[in-house]
């Protein structure tokens, strides 16, 4: 009688380790993470304002060297999404908070445009990505003008107000040719434009006084004589403003530039942050980068992460200042 329980009880045991060892292995093996980024998701590239301004040239350079390389694996789809001096473009992607497939470029306008209109969003907010270049502006008329030089402009708006055009509402600029004119000494009435191409259709057809601009947005027109730069807003005139005056050679330093970056969603997942970071310090060390640098006359100033998003809080506190100052905000 107990032999034979003995004899049951090994079959039983041989039996039960025979069952587990057929039991497919997948059952105890966890789940692998999907890899980012999927070559089945579409990027949603926002551009907050419209084509042909320095946000636009930004992101489709990006966008094309990201394809050149073969950098990026799926589709990226890019739209613009222009109004409200970028409010709408990147309130949509603060809309997509979570996603790994959200992302967009900045300006000037995504550090002032949450000080002087009600966004749910601040800088702050987004998944930082990196810090990729500074740019100033350089203050045109048009080339039949008889302003020729920024004395003369200057003059004439100390005689009569002047109306000056630039690419938003209260954003860099504004900024940049308000504290211009509060040391030089003159008065201005400020039109802001969703777009480059409609403020420089506004100055040739006379329908403004002058414009600020990133030099590589007009440095076409400029070339051609139907643009003249008067003066350029940075510590150093650019190869390809030959001539031109920086506002400190003529004693109005202003000190204000315009950080240029790349963002993701609010709350992007850890693995999407890491890997654009990483991608990034590739792109920037392309010949087809560095020659997107050097035409829009550009200022390489590279910081990744958390580091870009300190540099965003602190840019925003500083013009917060700024604006206050000139009575620009409450």
């Amino acid at each position: 009688m107990t032999h034979t329980t003995k004899t049951q009880i090994s079959w039983l045991k041989v039996g039960a380790m025979a069952a587990l060892l057929a039991a497919p292995l997948a059952v105890a093996t966890p789940a692998v993470a999907q890899q980012y980024p999927s070559a089945d998701e579409t990027l949603d590239w926002t551009i907050a304002f419209g084509p042909g301004g320095g946000n636009d040239i930004m992101a489709r350079t990006i966008i094309e060297i990201l394809t050149k390389y073969d950098m990026y694996p799926g589709d990226i789809s890019p739209e613009n999404r222009a109004g409200g001096s970028g409010a709408v473009g990147w309130g949509y992607l603060f809309a997509q908070s979570g996603d790994s497939y959200g992302i967009s470029t900045t300006s000037g306008s995504f550090v002032t445009t949450p000080l002087q209109a009600d966004t749910p969003w601040q800088p702050e907010d987004f998944t930082p990505v990196a810090l990729l270049a500074t740019d100033d502006l350089v203050l045109v008329v048009n080339g039949s003008s008889e302003i020729q030089d920024i004395e003369e402009f200057i003059a004439a708006a100390q005689a009569s107000p002047m109306n000056i055009g630039g690419t938003g509402t209260v954003n860099v600029d504004f900024i940049v040719p308000t504290l211009f004119a509060q040391k030089a000494g003159f008065e201005f009435d400020y039109v802001s434009f969703n777009s480059m191409a409609d403020q420089t259709t506004a100055l040739l057809s006379d329908a403004l006084d002058a414009m600020v601009g990133n030099p590589g947005e007009i440095l076409g027109l400029i070339e051609s004589g139907e643009l003249r730069p008067l003066v350029f807003s940075g510590q150093n005139t650019p190869a390809a403003l030959e001539g031109v005056p920086t506002m400190g050679d003529i004693g109005f330093d202003i000190g204000v530039s315009m950080p240029r970056g790349l963002i993701l969603a609010p709350d992007a997942p850890a693995e999407a942050q890491d890997w654009w970071i990483e991608t990034m310090k590739k792109v920037v060390e392309t010949p087809e980068w560095a020659e997107y640098i050097a035409t829009n006359t550009l200022t390489p100033t590279v910081i990744y992460g958390e580091d870009f998003r300190t540099f965003l809080g602190n840019t925003k506190n500083g013009f917060e200042v700024v604006l206050r100052e000139v009575g620009a905000i409450d």
